[in-house]
């Protein structure tokens, strides 16, 4: 029996979703998601969803508790209007960089938010490029956890790159750039990093040879830009040619596009899992869409196909 695919979002990133729905070649479903006047959510599902393979799109970014909220009452709706299954799609999951206790009385804030939306109601959850890959073990839920890595690859192999470095600002992203490194047949280097305290960082040595080369900084997230441009100021220093940057969720709160606009960054590659402002495009910042990928997903997981293939 044929299942109807249902495509809902929140008030997170409206344009991703409407852009994966023409991926699909069907509507944005009908939901109002709107607030009270004392900011409380509101959600009234418009259309029948009985029986139907719905999912919810709704990056779970700045103002990180409303849209987190709005996705949990969202779910809550479309449970009790008897959605055969409901898949949260998460191109951004928030709270993933407190994956573990680092120091003693201090939450693991991604399994919270794990447990919620379980309780909630989904059935399954498609994430992109989580912070920490074992968060998927946070959900008793299948998880289906994709990679920008293609489409962030397919860009740079485009690009006019000179005996290209592949640089991964810390130890916990070596993985993710030499995965890459070895996609473009590029050198990889690491910069060894101390974390000062949440949202500074201080680079203490480049491992490997940058000098005369064209250095592709890797991340998953660009927040704060902190990391990012210590890991810049670490190559300038070492002598790099050109220094491009990639992370696929631009966050960019606080001082981060003051800090990139001030330095030697020749462009940063992101991607539309989260909303990017016209103000922050201005800050030499390409943004690549990743509404084909999650289409693509979308759209074996309804027809119950293998996912495998999209996982780089």
């Amino acid at each position: 029996m044929a299942y109807e695919l249902k495509l809902f979002s929140g008030n997170a990133n409206r344009a991703l979703a409407e852009e994966i729905a023409q991926y699909l070649r069907v509507p944005v479903s009908d939901a109002e998601v709107t607030r009270f006047s004392d900011g409380e959510i509101y959600v009234q599902v418009n259309e029948n969803v009985r029986g139907a393979d719905v999912f919810l799109v709704q990056p779970t970014c700045p103002p990180v508790n409303d849209t987190l909220m709005e996705l949990l009452i969202m779910v809550d709706a479309m449970r009790r209007a008897s959605a055969r299954r409901i898949t949260a799609v998460l191109p951004y999951y928030g709270y993933a960089r407190q994956d573990r206790k680092v120091q003693p009385r201090v939450p693991i804030s991604a399994k919270l938010v794990a447990d919620l939306l379980e309780a909630a109601g989904i059935d399954r959850l498609l994430a992109l490029d989580l912070h920490a890959g074992q968060i998927q073990g946070f959900f008793s839920v299948p998880v289906d956890h994709l990679f920008a890595a293609p489409v962030i690859i397919d860009y740079l192999g485009k690009k006019d790159l000179r005996d290209p470095v592949i640089v991964s600002p810390d130890a916990g992203g070596v993985e993710r750039a030499r995965a890459i490194a070895k996609r473009l047949n590029a050198s990889l280097a690491i910069i060894d990093k101390r974390r000062e305290g949440p949202g500074s960082a201080m680079a203490m040595h480049l491992i490997g040879d940058v000098r005369g080369k064209d250095a592709v900084v890797i991340d998953d997230m660009i927040d704060t830009a902190g990391t990012l441009i210590q890991a810049v100021t670490a190559l300038e220093r070492e002598g790099a040619r050109r220094i491009l940057a990639c992370g696929v969720h631009a966050v960019l709160s606080g001082p981060a596009v003051e800090r990139i606009g001030t330095s030697p960054l020749e462009e940063i590659v992101v991607t539309n899992s989260v909303p990017v402002s016209r103000e922050k495009r201005a800050a030499r910042v390409t943004v690549l869409s990743v509404a084909p990928l999650l289409g693509e997903a979308i759209r074996r997981i309804h027809d119950e196909e293998s996912v495998s293939t999209l996982f780089v």
